[in-house]
């Protein structure tokens, strides 16, 4: 069995509601932060696709602020149409597109003047241009890397992988309630097995992760160690035991989890839920 690392999160978040979705294949209504998230992944994807076309177009020495407009133009293209490509998903939570393009515009903007700041500082350093610079520019990033491994038991696609001369990084993006000090468990444990499956497919050993909470523009440092893949491979096996077994899990007595659970009305409905048991078990 080879699980997707997203079960990782759910199992620590709540095995009841991984139970639910994955054995009794519930499935939660859709949400406006599920939505939301969906179109800034959507829209952080393309805008890394973009990155060689914009790199390699400046082919001569240029200022800041007219590298700060290219970006600005390539990346407001790309959020108009990932919230073109959602529309329906929007609708259906009572969002308005052009509400949702003002709530994004800002961190769009944030991100392009960002970049375009580290390429105008390598370009001015090294004095290349065109398809030198980007050949010579690093980080590297790649968008939704899809990894898999037989011997880790674990699939999944990473958000972004920064790529240095030596070293591979995991980014996830988060969106949501950010955590006061360091990054929630749940995202920890995601960072761990990605780095694990990482350094499996390219040989290279991985250090170090992140997090990177969206709605506060805040990016949180993970240290990896050999206790995390002990720990990964822990989850997994429990994981495995959990649906093989098809035993309900108790509820994870949070109420703060509970309210905001999209199944908590079928979840706390006995009556409910013992029916779909059983008609699971005979099928």
């Amino acid at each position: 069995m080879i699980l997707p690392v997203s079960l990782l999160s759910t199992y620590l978040y709540c095995s009841r509601k991984l139970f639910l979705e994955e054995v009794l294949l519930l499935e939660e209504p859709p949400k406006e932060s599920i939505v939301m998230g969906a179109i800034r992944h959507e829209t952080y994807d393309n805008i890394n696709k973009k990155e060689e076309e914009i790199v390699t177009s400046l082919t001569k020495r240029m200022p800041l602020g007219s590298i700060q407009a290219l970006y600005k133009q390539k990346y407001l293209q790309v959020l108009r149409k990932a919230i073109a490509n959602n529309r329906k998903r929007l609708e259906a939570v009572n969002l308005n597109m052009l509400d949702v393009y003002k709530k994004s515009f800002q961190f769009i903007i944030d991100e392009s003047d960002m970049r375009a700041s580290h390429v105008f500082s390598f370009m001015e350093a090294n004095k290349v241009f065109g398809q030198e610079l980007w050949q010579r520019l690093t980080p590297k990033i790649i968008s939704e890397l899809r990894v898999e491994s037989k011997q880790l038991r674990l699939r999944g696609i990473i958000d972004q992988v920064h790529i240095y001369e030596e070293n591979y990084v995991p980014f996830e993006l988060k969106t949501g309630r950010v955590p006061q000090d360091g990054v929630w468990p749940s995202h920890r444990v995601q960072i761990a097995a990605y780095s694990m499956l990482l350094q499996e497919k390219f040989n290279k050993k991985v250090k170090e992760g992140y997090v990177v909470y969206l709605d506060t523009k805040e990016k949180r440092q993970i240290t990896i160690n050999p206790f995390m893949r002990e720990e990964v491979n822990q989850i997994v096996d429990e994981i495995i035991a959990l649906l093989e077994s098809k035993e309900l899990p108790d509820f994870c007595n949070n109420e703060n989890k509970c309210r905001k659970c999209g199944l908590k009305q079928t979840c706390y409905n006995e009556e409910e839920v013992n029916n779909l048991l059983k008609i699971r078990a005979s099928s």
